[in-house]
Formats: structure tokens, C-alpha cells, sequence
């Protein structure tokens, strides 16, 4: 008993010294992690939740099948942004609008993607497509003869019911209209040497009164290049932020009597802005796209800390993301999974395949990849959360209707089609002059 009893002990102790040989290494530095590492304690506690919503994400996207396909039109155009109308009443939305490269607004039934309505404005071009929050059938878009036009899709006309008139050399190429549909502002390219932010009040305007309304005023020292993207708070409508090829972020309170004290924050991408929005808890996070497809996040929750709000800058996301087997040749946009907590971006190639791409603090990650569906790049896309169904619109001049276990009834996939879209995208070299104003 006494020499076996010797055994056990030489053996553990032994044991123990394995244990510290092979495992103190790490030891200190996962020590080393949670000193140094400001984030941290978050990664490592949220691992789990984190793995787990990402899988579900990824199961979601995997089981995404072609629904419906719509009717390719006798005049077929890139299909360059997809809105969806938000209905209070039943939760699910009845119409998707589309902006064309044709210069026109197309819409079509949610669900089966019948073709119900075309706006145009002529000789002007339409540029970017949205629903009104609180009425389902009124639909915006920014025309570049200086004015955002609104249409009702309940009325057989084509004319616009609504509009929204700028100032003499205004060229509108974004726009956006609050959550509580109160106001609207737009983005003008650059004239001379000012970009400009233009406010309207919209106040009773989505009950579609035939009249032209003046603008509220201009925001017009905050960029010094054209004004690419405009994207309204979720929740907080006296929150807006631009976008520019200038390479700055800007996050305005509107609530505020004048452009300086209105200015939150500025944040430089330092690169062209394709694209910006919100994310996070209570959505205090903004995040943007370039041109050159980099990507770059903000906490705007630290702007009052001492520390950085900076929580990821991507210089080429395509550099990034490892593809097993396959490539990313550019980026369409992102979008805030809520229930999931979760940023996400979209991304493909130019054959039509579509990458999904999760954005953690630790980097960029692939959830997932759709195959079979577009044959062109994919130029647009709108997730619905109410059926977690997905549009993407392309080059191809194809609108897919994407949901979980679907079954296409439709037409065939067609032959990618040979479209000179005649809308441009202008890419700028950024000013590497300009300072950020503000943390």
C-alpha cells in the first residue's frame, strides 16, 4: 500500500509539472489579453452568445432558396437600390420599389414580384428609392433636377404627387427621410466648392398633397466633396448621418439651431463613401463602405470617454476575408441583424454569387455564400426581418425574392445580359489635407 501510495504522489506530481509546461504559456497570454486588450473582457465573455448567433445567422443564410424572380422588363436596366414598405398594421410588407439605371422607380408586389407601377423624370435621374414609415404607399426618390419627388402608388398616375424643390444648383445623389417621417434631407454632388445638405419638412406630405415645398435650410460646411450617402437614425429621428467622397463621416443633431453645434462627430474613412449605417445596441454605432471597398466602424458611445471610438478600419475588405474556393470582387452593402446583435455585410462577385460577411471586433469573417441565382454583380439588396427573406436586385436586371426552404416556380436563370448602365459611379480621391473636426 505505502510504495503504491509513493506512485500516486511521483505521478501527480508529475502530472502537475506537464500541466505547467504545456499550459503556462497561454496562461500568461491570455493574461496578457485581458490586460492589455480593452476589449477583452466583452470577447471573452460573449464567446459563447457570439458562436451561437453567428451559427444561427449562418443556418438562416444557408437556407435561403429563390422564391420568385421578376419578369424582365422590355427596357432592362442594373437594378442599383431596393426598398421595402413597412406596413404597421400586419408586420409584412406589400410592395418593394426599385431604383433602375434607366432613370426610373419600379415597383412590384412583395411577395410574388408581379411589376405594378413605373416612375420616371425624365430628363432627370432618379437616384436611391424609400418608403415613408407610417403609409406603405408612398415612395420617394432624389432626382438629379434639384428636387425629391414622392409618388403614391394607390393613384394610376405618374406623376409625382409630392415634390421636394432645391435650390437652382442643387444635384441630388442621396437622400433619406426620418423614422418618424418628419423630415427629409439630401445630398447634392459638388458645385464649385460646396456640398450641401439640404432639410425639408415633411409634415403631412405622405398624405400625398399636390404641392412643392421650399426647403428648411442647407448644412453646407461639413463636406467639401459630393455628398454620397444620407442615413437617418432607426430609432432617433433627430440623428442623421452623411457620407462623402470627401472620406468623412459626419453624425448631425438636426435638433440643434446651427450646423456647427448640430455636428456631433467626424469620422474619417480616408477614402471615397459608397455606403453608411447604423448598428449596436440602441444603434450607437455607425459604420461606412468606400469605394475601394475598404470598411470602417465607430462606437459613437465613446465620443464623451477617453477612449478611441474606432473598432475596426478595413483597408480592402477583399484582402480580409479568406473564401475557400471562391473570391470576393466587391462590396453592395451592410445592414444590423437586432435580434442577432450582429453587423453584417454583402458582398459578391462579378458572376453573381453573394457573400454574406460577419464583422466582429476580431475581424471579418464569411457566413455564407449564395450561388445560382443572379449571372451579373449584384448591385442592391434589402433584408426583411419580418420573415428573415431577402431581395437582391443586379446587373443582370433580375429582382430575386430569397427565403428560408423556398421553391422557385419561375423562370429560368437567364444568361447574363450585356447592359450599359447609365448611371456612373464617381470615384474621387479623397482630400488626405482634411482633419477630423471633432473626436
Amino acid at each position: 500500500i505505502f510504495i503504491s501510495l509513493q506512485q500516486d504522489v511521483i505521478a501527480g506530481f508529475l502530472y502537475a509539472v506537464l500541466i505547467l509546461v504545456v499550459f503556462h504559456p497561454v496562461v500568461d497570454l491570455i493574461d496578457n489579453f485581458n490586460l492589455t486588450y480593452k476589449y477583452a473582457p466583452l470577447i471573452v465573455i460573449s464567446t459563447m452568445f457570439m458562436m451561437t448567433a453567428v451559427e444561427k445567422i449562418e443556418e438562416q443564410f444557408s437556407s435561403l432558396r429563390i422564391a420568385k424572380r421578376s419578369v424582365l422588363s422590355e427596357e432592362p436596366a442594373y437594378l442599383l437600390d431596393i426598398d421595402v414598405s413597412k406596413s404597421a398594421q400586419s408586420g409584412s410588407s406589400r410592395f418593394a420599389a426599385v431604383s433602375c439605371s434607366n432613370k426610373s422607380i419600379r415597383v412590384y408586389n412583395r411577395e410574388t414580384l408581379n411589376f405594378l407601377r413605373e416612375y420616371s423624370s425624365c430628363p432627370g435621374i432618379l437616384n436611391g428609392v424609400r418608403f415613408a414609415h407610417a403609409c406603405d404607399s408612398v415612395v420617394f426618390s432624389a432626382c438629379s433636377d434639384g428636387a425629391i419627388k414622392c409618388w403614391d402608388i394607390r393613384l394610376a398616375t405618374q406623376k409625382a404627387v409630392q415634390t421636394f424643390s432645391g435650390y437652382p444648383s442643387n444635384v441630388f445623389i442621396s437622400f433619406d427621410i426620418n423614422c418618424s417621417d418628419l423630415i427629409i434631407c439630401a445630398g447634392t454632388e459638388k458645385v464649385e466648392k460646396d456640398a450641401f445638405l439640404v432639410f425639408w419638412d415633411a409634415r403631412g406630405d405622405t398624405n400625398c398633397a399636390s404641392t412643392s415645398k421650399e426647403p428648411l435650410g442647407v448644412y453646407s460646411e461639413s463636406h467639401n466633396d459630393d455628398i454620397t450617402r444620407i442615413c437617418f437614425h432607426p430609432i432617433k429621428p433627430s440623428l442623421v448621418v452623411s457620407g462623402s467622397t470627401d472620406g468623412l463621416v459626419n453624425v448631425f443633431d438636426i435638433n440643434e439651431d446651427n450646423e456647427d453645434d448640430a455636428l456631433i462627430s467626424t469620422c474619417n474613412s480616408d477614402s471615397s463613401v459608397s455606403f453608411i449605417g447604423w448598428s449596436g445596441k440602441d444603434y450607437k454605432q455607425v459604420y461606412c463602405m468606400t469605394h475601394d471597398e475598404g470598411f470602417c466602424w465607430w462606437d459613437l458611445a465613446q465620443l464623451d470617454t477617453e477612449e478611441p471610438i474606432t473598432l475596426s478600419h478595413v483597408l480592402d475588405v477583399r484582402e480580409a476575408v479568406c473564401i475557400e474556393n471562391g473570391s470576393l470582387n466587391y462590396l453592395v452593402g451592410g445592414w444590423y441583424h437586432e435580434k442577432a446583435d450582429k453587423l453584417l455585410l454583402i458582398g459578391g462577385t462579378s458572376t453573381g454569387n453573394i457573400h454574406l460577411i460577419n464583422c466582429g471586433l476580431d475581424g471579418l469573417s464569411l457566413v455564407g455564400t449564395l450561388h445560382g441565382g443572379h449571372a451579373a454583380a449584384v448591385r442592391s439588396f434589402c433584408w426583411d426581418v419580418t420573415d428573415e427573406s431577402l431581395l437582391t436586385g443586379g446587373e443582370d436586371a433580375q429582382l430575386l425574392l430569397w427565403k428560408p426552404g423556398a421553391a422557385e416556380r419561375s423562370l429560368a436563370k437567364k444568361a447574363s445580359l450585356k447592359i450599359t448602365s447609365s448611371v456612373q459611379k464617381r470615384v474621387r480621391v479623397h482630400s488626405t489635407s482634411l482633419k477630423s473636426k471633432k473626436k
